[in-house]
């Protein structure tokens, strides 16, 4: 047998590849054409993934009423609209999104309205053109670990194979290759428009909405691989699981202020809250487009507070295992849950 280094070797790359699902272009083929109107980005809304039987991933908006899906209600009523997260964010088509959702009070649309209980959730994410990770970016979760608080945010990135859903499991990788498991439950930001060399006061007009989400992560691969390996520590199969809402950012209000849980078979193993950020949302995305084009549909991870399993005394370290359930929580964007397996 391999030893487990020469393991991760040959396997690191094929766990860091991009893999472009289909379903998103599948469901994309059936709008009538492309928007062609100004980019508008959406407001007052709270949107989920739904995931078909037919093997697509589509929009649906959560109302009182319940959850409006979407590319049924464009059939019924014969109108366009943005059919995934990703093709509103990316055209800017948020008028066409809400005429559907005004019209779809029609007594045809009525097939159109699901009871959100009976939802299978999808990704809301399947290929965004950067997914940007910030780590050690709350003060006391620096402190557990014994690092210094880093100058500016330090830069990392995932891969579209670790994009999973709401509900999802995550099939951990043989002991070979890693065995100590962690949760990071993180506050997602997403992008609505291009920004480039965007100044701290003016980044917020960028953001389109925020998400709940878990940096799941490998520690032994991470860290103790010589250099410190974390794209393979943190980019495998379904290592960043989003959901359950995206909840557009005028409905949140303040990103920095936002409280933030993680609860591990129903114990409390984070509790507490954005404020802790070294580098706060608008100095984030200002630095980040310093050095790349931040496109409507990019996400980027903002750091994990303190509480994590790394950051406990080495004989109190008990790491994830197959068969854990992990909620992640963050103040009005629910709550992500994910299993292993």
């Amino acid at each position: 047998m391999s030893t487990r280094r020469e393991f991760l070797a040959t396997t690191g790359a094929a766990a860091a590849g991009v893999a472009i699902g289909t379903s998103g272009r599948a469901a994309a083929a059936e709008i009538p054409g492309k928007f062609k109107g100004p980019h508008e980005m959406p407001r007052n809304l709270t949107l989920l993934s739904i995931a078909n039987k037919d093997g697509t991933e589509t929009l649906g908006v959560k109302t009182d009423k319940g959850v409006l899906d979407v590319r049924a209600a464009s059939k019924l009523l014969g109108l366009a609209a943005p059919i995934t997260l990703e093709e509103l964010l990316k055209e800017g088509n948020a008028p066409g999104l809400n005429k559907l959702v005004a019209a779809s009070s029609q007594a045809k649309a009525k097939a159109a309205w699901l009871d959100e209980s009976q939802i299978s959730h999808g990704r809301l994410f399947m290929n965004p053109s950067k997914i940007i990770c910030v780590g050690l970016n709350y003060r006391r979760h620096a402190q557990e670990v014994g690092m210094k608080e880093p100058g500016v945010p330090i830069l990392f990135n995932k891969y579209n194979n670790s994009l999973a859903a709401q509900n999802c499991t995550i099939k951990l990788v043989p002991k070979e290759v890693a065995y100590k498991f962690d949760y990071e439950t993180e506050l997602l930001i997403v992008m609505g428009k291009s920004a480039r060399n965007v100044s701290e006061a003016d980044a917020l007009n960028y953001v389109a909405g925020y998400c709940t989400s878990n940096d799941f992560s490998a520690r032994d691969a991470q860290l103790e691989l010589p250099g410190g390996q974390w794209m393979i520590g943190k980019t495998m199969d379904n290592y960043a699981p989003i959901g359950p809402y995206f909840v557009s950012a005028d409905l949140v209000g303040d990103p920095n202020n936002l409280k933030i849980q993680t609860r591990v078979n129903g114990e409390l193993r984070q509790d507490w809250s954005t404020n802790d950020f070294i580098f706060n949302t608008q100095k984030m995305i200002s630095y980040i487009s310093k050095f790349w084009t931040l496109e409507p549909g990019d996400i980027i991870f903002t750091g994990t507070p303190q509480g994590v399993i790394a950051g406990m005394p080495k004989e109190k370290q008990v790491w994830l295992k197959a068969g854990d359930e992990i909620v992640s929580s963050i103040e009005k964007l629910g709550d992500l849950k994910f299993r292993l397996a």
